[in-house]
């Protein structure tokens, strides 16, 4: 029996309200990064978050993770407020942030480490991971002797044993070219379904917000708030060629004019 193991259904729902941050500088000067912002990730959901550069999508994340907190509003799990507590989600930077001095096994099971699980057993319970998810003959490798997709699996694999059901995830694939992004995007996919896990995914690109979610929450430029939350009704597993569906042309659409105004469209009216 293993700590960990795919999950036939995840328990958490991630909820954000009215969450509104105003950073102020040592010569007084403020500055409003999120405004009134507010969403829902239900349990086992994968939404996107897109937005324009310096919309808030970092500050909140960092809000949800507990590593910042903000000037207003509530961040719960399952309706228990984790504002200002850290530990409580899985969190995946766009660098991979791996110690380079650890082997590819000994970096996916730092958080079974800092969770009290001895090295033998977090050893044990890496190792069959590893192997379902490509990673099985680059156990003992140092992160230099990776390429760049390897990495980001080591970290997801790390983020994925740190065994929480709510899961962050701030544009992993970004630094990726285009034939490695997508096939993350596959094995990424694999991952949530066999671990049913609540991602919450920041990204600029388009195409691959839709590909990947259940839902895509639009930010406004800053002050970041949301204008749109929009169901991708989209049947899985999803192929390549969905790409060139008239479902998703026609949301790829409107994700691109809000973008290009930043509000909705009965905000116009």
């Amino acid at each position: 029996m293993t700590l960990l193991a795919p999950a036939t259904a995840t328990r958490s729902e991630l909820s954000v309200r009215d969450l509104t941050r105003v950073f102020t500088s040592p010569t007084g000067e403020t500055t409003q990064a999120l405004l009134n912002t507010s969403f829902t990730a239900a349990p086992g959901e994968f939404v996107s978050i897109i937005g324009p550069s310096g919309c808030g999508k970092s500050t909140l994340f960092n809000v949800i993770a507990g590593l910042d907190t903000p000037t207003s509003g509530e961040v719960t799990i399952n309706d228990s407020s984790i504002l200002g507590q850290q530990g409580h989600v899985g969190y995946l930077l766009q660098k991979d942030l791996l110690l380079p001095w650890r082997t590819v096994l000994g970096n996916v099971t730092i958080g079974l480490e800092i969770s009290g699980v001895n090295k033998k057993l977090a050893n044990k319970i890496a190792l069959p991971l590893l192997e379902a998810y490509g990673l099985g003959d680059f156990v003992g490798h140092h992160p230099d002797q990776l390429s760049g997709g390897m990495r980001q699996r080591a970290a997801l694999l790390r983020t994925i044993l740190f065994n929480r059901d709510v899961i962050l995830l701030d544009e992993p694939f970004g630094k990726l070219d285009a034939q490695t992004r997508a096939t993350m995007q596959e094995w990424l996919l694999d991952l949530w379904d066999d671990f049913q896990k609540t991602v919450v995914f920041v990204t600029h690109d388009i195409d691959e917000a839709i590909y990947l979610s259940d839902r895509i929450v639009v930010m406004s430029p800053r002050p970041g708030r949301i204008i749109a939350d929009l169901p991708v009704h989209l049947t899985r597993p999803r192929k390549a060629t969905v790409v060139t569906s008239p479902e998703f042309i026609e949301l790829k659409s409107e994700i691109l004019a809000l973008l290009a105004t930043g509000h909705t469209k009965e905000s116009l009216v």
